[in-house]
């Protein structure tokens, strides 16, 4: 019921009431405090959580995404499907099923995928992550159980469980992405929007060309990214942008939980690294991804097409962005081609261009402590 009533129809209700005795004003008020409930706009309901999948590589900056988003009221976490990347598979899914437990959400799905990529072999990043890729800390064994489903699989099932309602989000190498656009097209047009951690277009971090993620499976990223869905790139154009420093890592040491200490330890082993090879402080890639997915305008973008390069010597996995979205329209005549106007290219992506990174970083920073 939406019912309203204009303020001078309840200030004649109260000048009634008011001449009345005291006592019979006794017995309308509650009248009164109705007529006011229904004479009130009615109060917009909470927005409902944006339920998403992650896709994932734990990874030090994985398990940072992964402890944000469960610790963000806006996302429904409905899985975590992991992919060999930064780890080889089956550490990641053990790390994964460890960062659940930690948060008590074995009500999560963990569920294990492709085991390389799909024409390369796998690389894996001890050298970023630690031997165990979340920086050498050790955390207790997991209270929670794998999910006997093929990753693929789970996101193809949960997608047409709730068909235009599922946030994929690959924060790692894509083949599991693929594999299930590969295995079940119908899901591109039913999921809600792909929100990617990779690529750049702005030079790489494996080489001069390529992300880490995109350069890891190639072929996959081209599959993900022509799809046809939604689909932002939160890359290192952004992602270098939002440095975590010794100040922030002094803040997050405030307050003390398992989530906070562990993710301390984790921050301080990344600025460490950072710091060694003269940066200022260790870039958030992957959470910031999940920042996208909490808060849109953390990040501010720009609708490019985008390809993925499956065969450049020097620029295999560059992510390669048309910033105007035109080609020239080359005719051949004769013994030459002459340029002979512009052609549109339509927008696949959404590049993320620009970072508020300090909002980002208190957001993180008070998510896992809880504010």
């Amino acid at each position: 019921m939406n019912q309203k009533f204009s303020p001078a129809f309840l200030i004649s209700i109260t000048r009634i009431c008011s001449s009345r005795a005291r006592a019979q004003l006794f017995f309308r008020a509650p009248i009164i405090a109705l007529l006011v409930f229904f004479a009130l706009p009615a109060q917009a309901s909470p927005a409902a959580a944006r339920k998403v999948i992650i896709d994932t590589d734990p990874g030090t900056d994985d398990a940072i995404a992964i402890l944000l988003a469960v610790n963000s009221p806006e996302l429904d976490v409905r899985a975590l499907t992991v992919v060999p990347g930064n780890v080889t598979a089956q550490q990641g899914l053990e790390n994964a099923l460890k960062l659940a437990s930690l948060a008590n959400r074995c009500d999560i799905a963990v569920a294990g995928g492709a085991q390389h990529p799909l024409f390369q072999k796998l690389i894996t990043a001890e050298f970023w992550h630690g031997k165990n890729g979340l920086a050498n800390v050790e955390l207790p064994a997991s209270k929670c159980k794998a999910d006997a489903r093929f990753a693929p699989d789970l996101i193809i099932q949960m997608v047409h469980a709730a068909p235009h309602e599922i946030t994929l989000v690959p924060i790692g190498p894509e083949t599991n992405i693929a594999l299930a656009v590969l295995k079940d097209p119908s899901i591109v047009p039913l999921v809600k929007e792909v929100i990617v951690m990779g690529g750049s277009i702005s030079g790489g971090n494996v080489n001069a060309a390529a992300e880490a993620n995109i350069y890891n499976d190639p072929e996959a990223a081209q599959i993900v990214f022509q799809a046809g869905w939604p689909l932002t790139m939160v890359g290192l154009d952004v992602g270098n942008a939002t440095l975590f420093t010794r100040r922030h890592v002094e803040q997050l040491a405030k307050s003390h939980g398992p989530e906070s200490d562990f993710l301390v330890a984790v921050l301080s082993f990344l600025v460490t690294l950072s710091e060694k090879y003269g940066y200022a402080g260790a870039p958030m890639y992957d959470p910031l991804a999940v920042g996208a997915a909490i808060d849109s305008t953390i990040v501010k973008a720009q609708a490019m097409h985008v390809d993925v390069e499956t065969r450049g010597d020097f620029s295999r996995g560059e992510t390669v962005a048309n910033r105007t979205n035109e080609v020239e329209r080359n005719v051949l005549h004769g013994e030459r081609y002459i340029i002979e106007g512009l052609d549109k290219v339509q927008p696949n992506v959404e590049v993320c261009t620009g970072v508020d990174s300090e909002r980002f970083m208190q957001l993180l920073i008070g998510r896992v402590q809880g504010k």
